[in-house]
């Protein structure tokens, strides 16, 4: 038997680096060699739990779950009836589209080891081809920046619009620079950390708000003009509000400030419930807006990615490599310590 090395959970906090057999690929497979796979909050929301609920004892005993689903790597073994697909071509995931499961969030295999199994591979569908002028490490963000898209297609912005967006992680600074991409006029970034916001001026936000230190209903006045809501109260002219911080707090702030038919598009996954103004809600008649995922976004942010790589590349905080896997969650794992970590792999 095969093996190579692959990253689990172990308990609360923890992380296994573990041997396993390395997957055949059927006929219908590739195998891929990992060279690049970030590590996203869902990954450490997986080390909060330490594992994941096993189906038979739910809120019980708990299993662990393997790791990663932002890998980019290149084909190492392609099965007899693969087309389209030949050992060396780099190559990015739909994690979604893995049939014994998703790619490490619960399925069978996990991104964040040496090597992993692509089943029925198909271009297009399952993996997407990129060329070698973008490092591996830029190319395993196109997962968390086809969320990041998939939001900003639910926005509908326009030109014209001047938006918002709620927290400078990965998520939301993916978010400004798709924004600018498609000729969005003014894009404003919140976040707490100055260093976070440094880096959105850096990849293109028009301007920012730390929101702990500055009166927000002000600073978007200011930089959005005054409108009003239904009864004429006035609120900032900011037409489209993005929330990819997560924070009760900032769906209250939206509330509070929403003119009238601004929207809210909530991609972050909520922390913490929170007591909503309904009232307020009416009195703008805010549109609330929900984004999951990336129903067709995982491969056509790709060229794109590809094309404004070095932009792109501003989002990773950190690079370590995979001998060093430990570090590299215990960062992610701490708050504020690191925007995005990429763990990389020797060739």
């Amino acid at each position: 038997m095969t093996t190579m090395k692959s990253v689990r959970t172990a308990g609360v906090g923890k992380i296994d680096v573990v041997d396993v057999e390395r997957p055949v690929p059927g006929p219908k497979d590739v195998l891929m060699k990992i060279r690049a796979c970030g590590i996203c909050g869902t990954d450490v929301t997986f080390l909060h739990m330490g594992g994941m609920p096993a189906r038979a004892h739910l809120g019980g005993d708990l299993v662990p779950v393997a790791l990663g689903h932002e890998p980019a790597g290149e084909i190492a073994e392609v099965g007899a009836e693969v087309t389209g697909l030949k050992a060396g071509d780099r190559v990015v995931v739909n994690p979604q589209d893995a049939p014994s499961g998703i790619i490490g969030c619960g399925g069978k295999h996990g991104g964040m080891s040496e090597y992993l199994l692509i089943e029925n591979a198909e271009v297009g569908r399952s993996v997407a081809v990129f060329p070698d002028t973008v490092p591996f490490d830029v190319a395993s963000l196109n997962e968390p920046m086809a969320v990041s898209r998939h939001a900003v297609n639910r926005s509908e912005a326009e030109p014209g619009d001047k938006v918002v967006v709620f927290g400078a992680g990965p998520i939301g600074l993916g978010a400004a620079i798709w924004l600018k991409l498609r000729g969005v006029e003014h894009v404003v970034v919140a976040d707490v950390i100055p260093g976070r916001l440094q880096k959105a001026l850096a990849v293109g936000a028009d301007a920012v708000i730390d929101s702990a230190e500055e009166d927000v209903t002000a600073r978007l006045t200011e930089l959005h003009g005054q409108s009003a809501n239904a009864l004429g109260q006035p609120r900032p002219g900011t037409d489209i509000y993005i929330d990819a911080a997560g924070a009760a707090a900032v769906f209250n702030t939206v509330v509070a400030n929403a003119k009238w038919h601004a929207k809210l598009v909530m991609v972050a996954v909520q922390k913490r419930g929170a007591e909503t103004d309904l009232g307020g809600m009416l009195r703008s008649e805010l549109t609330l807006i929900a984004s999951q995922g990336y129903p067709t976004e995982i491969f056509e942010v790709t060229p794109e990615l590809v094309e404004h790589h070095e932009r792109f590349a501003k989002l990773i905080s950190h690079r370590v490599p995979f001998t060093e896997a430990g570090r590299a969650f215990e960062l992610a794992l701490t708050p504020g310590a690191a925007e995005k970590v990429v763990v990389t792999f020797e060739a």
